[in-house]
């Protein structure tokens, strides 16, 4: 109720008592307004305390007197105006409309910042009941296949019923998180309404923007310059944005690049806001085929769009000089502007660089208006340190932020993903600045969306099912996983702290009991109220300013007196003192934010050393840490000099040592697939997730549409999961006496075992072409109920893809394009990626991290790259069962010709399954077959040895001619 009143100070009548009741409209967590509850005369009603229905004519009354309240309200709330002068008696009735609507937008905006959209009962109900189907008739037909071997093939009878076994739990681990999908709305219009009305000083929390990059030549400087003018063009106040670029590669050529990004972003940004233009990176919004005339009625669009697009070429040109001058290192090195060489020549040896380019005094647009912070950020590489990749380089930019504007959210996108929605940021503040539900968040998840695709989606690079179907089915348990990219992050979350817990309702005692009595019956449903009267300042309501314990141990309180952690709000912080000598802040200004707190209380303070042991030495961002709402500790921006010297202390490579960086807080080391562990750790804690899925797509960015590069960016991330499968992180073990919910570790238990199915899903693959070769079958002559089984588990399986794809919108062409590359990538990379975590869990042997290349597809082939082929070790499994499976059915095929009419029945079965393996591999055939039909000689030569090979070896075990009976017969050598 007192967050409520601070918030909707309209809620408050002028004149009422301090004490005197006032009508609130309270909000559940969905969003959904309950029934009000109406405070009359001089007696509440608690929400908590007992039922407010009472006798029929208690309730008119109420009902009554609640109308009368209503009516007093809005008396004197017009009296107020009239003290204001915005109210007048003898206006026309014209101006009492006027200020009707006035009030009813002020009561607009305290409506919900977002709902949930339900899932019609006629698409979900269905669907749940066909997956109860689906689980019976799959335990039925597991049994019927356990309990009848095929006698001739035993061997490979059972290899079948494991594999199945294994595909029936991983149906089951990835079936369950979808039982409830959610999607949801958000309404920017009161978000504007109630944090920035047009006239008053806007109220919209700061955000920090980090885009990240490491290799110039793989990460074309261009779209990293697109990506970094979307976020400056942004629709949210230039005050509280600020756009920091870490740069791991200490890049000289995307430093030069940045400084130019600047100087166009002086006019960019005024054009994109003036006329509202979508997407504001300007690479894709002059290339997109649409009306650009659409809703502009301006007389000067036109000249001014053509004169934009010019400067844009001219911005283009200037760039690749830059590219094509970075081509051939000097012998001497990078040498700056101003003659001094440039301190990343040496990529793995450099110290650490912070760049300001925009933000500061004088930098203003041509319009002179203020821009958003722009700084270049490159942390210190050393050899014989562990830089720990991408988790590493946003840890550094996470510590860099909290010095220089310390936003309390933070939005992380990779270089190739651009702002395609530019209120996609008040979309994410509809939820993280939501009274009741933003308190408990740790992120809000965007879907990914991509340009450059082929029309038919070859390599099912949208992952429209994952996107579509898995997240809103997680936004309905705990929240979806972290992907990487596109995710609005709480900072404090990133710290490491635990999620606000409600106060606990006191429980109800009756009066006429003695106060000893409750105390010696505690555990028996004693009072909580009577409990906390031993506490200072007696009386039930001093619980309500109860110290609680963080995740360190430190105290809080919530009365207003004490923020996170004990600290003052808009205080220093707390160090070491054997730090004192540190020149930016001294222990005494620090102290000063202690004032006023009790002896014991600062005493235990004081005595904590965990903050350099947690966060670092780095004063400045320990005290930066307490600030609970953001922005810079009282006094800190007095010196920016100062702050940039702390922000180079903070990215040096040694600052992380002997720190839970990584360990427990900001971005979690220990996979190359870090986004699913960070998020996994913050839902571990308590934390909350909301699935953002706004009309038009809040970003987009570019796919490797290329085979190769596909396969090796699906190696990448089955490695990640094997090395969370294999760490003290796993889902199986981990955090049992956290609050993870059930179905969310299910969820992220599935994220970590799915590269295991390979080795059942190359065995399943391979079964068919060896019955085949063999003449024999996994499954023995069925009956009538056998094949009632059999059609009821097809019919089961398609019903629930069916239904989902209806609740969902996802069409079938995206469903099985998904299906397909499930089984290309299956039995390719994430079977690599199984050997390749064992290799470097138990042997120690690393992998490579290969970046994804993101450069655009030539203007003039626009899907070229598609037909691109490069020669990887991943080709040679799925190539080989190819083959294996053709081999097969060619066998069959002339061994039921040979045999007669009686063979063709068995056949018809196995040749079943040999098409299943090849359809789902076909879109992998026709990559490569290339756009000539070609195949690279090495990948033929090695499938045809390895499927010649493997079919000699089962003609030689049982070839098809049936082997002689009896005694061996020999010629006599007589002529008879």
């Amino acid at each position: 109720m007192d967050d409520l009143e601070e918030e909707f100070p309209a809620a408050k009548s002028p004149g009422k008592k301090p004490h005197e009741p006032v009508a609130f409209d309270v909000y559940s967590e969905n969003g959904e307004q309950p029934p009000q509850r109406w405070r009359t005369g001089g007696q509440t009603l608690s929400s908590f305390t007992g039922s407010v229905a009472g006798k029929d004519l208690e309730a008119e009354r109420e009902m009554e007197a609640g109308s009368m309240e209503w009516k007093d309200r809005i008396d004197k709330w017009k009296t107020k105006q009239e003290k204001r002068g915005k109210l007048n008696h003898d206006d026309s009735d014209d101006d009492d409309e006027k200020n009707d609507d006035e009030y009813m937008l002020l009561a607009e905006a305290r409506q919900p910042l977002w709902r949930k959209v339900p899932i019609p009962s006629s698409q979900i109900n269905p669907y749940r009941i066909v997956i109860v189907l689906r689980l019976v008739v799959l335990c039925f037909f597991l049994k019927f296949r356990i309990t009848t071997p095929a006698t001739d093939a035993v061997p490979l009878w059972l290899a079948s019923v494991v594999c199945e076994l294994w595909f029936a739990l991983s149906w089951i681990l990835d079936q369950l998180p979808k039982w409830a999908p959610v999607t949801r709305e958000t309404y920017l219009d009161r978000l504007a309404l109630r944090y920035d009305r047009e006239g008053e000083a806007c109220r919209l929390a700061p955000i920090d923007f980090f885009v990240s990059t490491v290799d110039p030549l793989k990460e074309p400087p261009l779209i990293t310059a697109n990506t970094v003018l979307s976020i400056l063009a942004v629709d949210y106040p230039v005050d509280r944005a600020s756009c920091y670029v870490s740069d791991d590669g200490a890049s000289m050529l995307l430093f030069d690049t940045l400084s130019e990004t600047a100087e166009f972003a002086r006019r960019w940004v005024p054009f994109c806001k003036k006329f509202g233009v979508e997407p504001r990176a300007p690479e894709f919004y002059f290339s997109q085929k649409m009306d650009y005339l659409k809703d502009k009625v301006q007389p000067t669009f036109v000249k001014e769009r053509r004169a934009m697009k010019r400067e844009y070429e001219e911005f283009k040109v200037r760039v690749n000089a830059l590219v094509a001058k970075a081509q051939k290192k000097p012998e001497e090195g990078w040498v700056m502007q101003d003659g001094t060489p440039w301190p990343g020549n040496n990529t793995r040896d450099h110290p650490g660089m912070i760049q300001v380019y925009l933000g500061s005094q004088g930098a203003l647009d041509v319009e002179g208006r203020e821009l958003p912070r722009l700084v270049y950020v490159s942390r210190e590489k050393r050899p014989g340190y562990n830089h720990h990749k991408k988790a590493g380089a946003m840890n550094a930019l996470v510590r860099v932020s909290a010095v220089l504007t310390n936003a309390p959210f933070i939005l992380n996108l990779d270089c190739d993903h651009y702002v395609n929605n530019s209120k996609a940021v008040r979309e994410a503040m509809c939820f993280l600045m939501d009274p009741q539900l933003g308190r408990k968040l740790c992120y809000v998840q965007f879907p990914q969306r991509f340009d450059g695709i082929d029309r038919h989606d070859r390599y099912a690079n949208r992952n429209v099912v994952f996107f579509d179907i898995n997240m809103k089915g997680l936004d309905g348990i705990q929240g979806p996983v972290y992907v990487g990219t596109g995710c609005v992050f709480n900072r404090q979350a990133l710290y490491g702290y635990d999620p606000p817990r409600p106060e606990k309702r006191p429980k109800m005692t009756c009066d006429c009991w003695p106060s000893w009595c409750c105390c010696c019956c505690c555990f028996g449903g004693g009072s909580k109220h009577q409990r906390r009267g031993k506490n200072k300042g007696g009386g039930a309501d001093s619980g309500a300013d109860e110290p609680r314990r963080g995740l360190l141990g430190f105290y809080r309180k919530r009365g207003g007196k004490k923020d996170k952690l004990g600290a003052k709000k808009g205080g220093a912080g707390l160090y070491s003192k054997k730090h004192q000598q540190r020149a930016a802040f001294e222990l005494e200004e620090i102290e000063e934010g202690l004032e006023g707190y009790e002896e014991l209380d600062r005493s235990s303070l004081m005595s904590q050393k965990g903050f350099e042991k947690r966060f670092g030495q780095s004063p400045v961002f320990i005290a930066s840490t307490l600030v609970e709402d953001g922005g810079l500790p009282q006094g800190a921006a007095a010196d920016p000099a100062a702050l940039i010297k702390e922000a180079i202390h903070v990215i040096s490579c040694g600052y992380e040592e002997k720190t839970e960086w990584g360990k427990e807080i900001g971005w979690i080391y220990g996979s190359v697939t870090e986004d699913i562990l960070t998020g996994f750790k913050m839902h571990c804690r308590g934390w909350k997730s909301v699935y953002c899925t706004p009309a038009r797509p809040a970003f987009k960015g570019s796919a490797p549409i290329n085979l190769s590069d596909r396969l090796h960016q699906v190696l990448r991330w089955a490695l990640g999961s094997v090395e969370i499968f294999m760490s003290r992180h796993c889902p199986l073990w981990y955090a049992y006496g956290g609050r993870l919910k059930w179905l969310e570790r299910f969820a992220y238990t599935n994220t970590i075992v799915y590269p295991f199915t390979s080795i059942p899903l190359l065995a399943y693959c391979t079964i068919p072409a060896v019955c085949l070769l063999t003449g024999k079958f996994i499954i023995p002559t069925l009956n009538n109920l056998a094949s009632i089984w059999f059609i009821a588990l097809f019919l089961s399986i398609i019903a629930t893809g069916v239904l989902e794809l209806r609740w969902s919108g996802v069409s079938i062409e995206d469903w099985w394009r998904n299906e397909q590359f499930w089984v290309i990538g299956g039995v390719s990379a994430h079977l690599f990626a199984v050997f390749q975590g064992l290799l470097k869990v138990l042997g120690g042997v690393d992998t490579n991290f290969t970046v994804t290349s993101k450069a655009a597809a030539d203007e003039t082939d626009a899907f070229g790259e598609l037909y691109l082929f490069k020669w990887t070790t991943l080709l040679v499994p799925p190539t080989t069962l190819i083959i294996i499976n053709m081999v097969g059915i060619v066998a069959g095929v002339s061994d039921a010709v040979n045999n007669g009419y009686g063979s063709w029945g068995p056949l018809f079965g196995k040749l079943f399954f040999s098409f299943w393996v090849i359809v789902h591999l076909y879109p992998f055939l026709k990559g490569l077959m290339g756009r000539q039909n070609r195949t690279p000689t090495i990948v033929v030569l090695w499938s045809i040895l390895l499927a010649s090979i493997f079919s000699l070896v089962w003609v030689r075990i049982d070839p098809f001619i049936p082997k002689a009976k009896g005694p061996i017969l020999k010629p006599c050598g007589v002529e008879c």
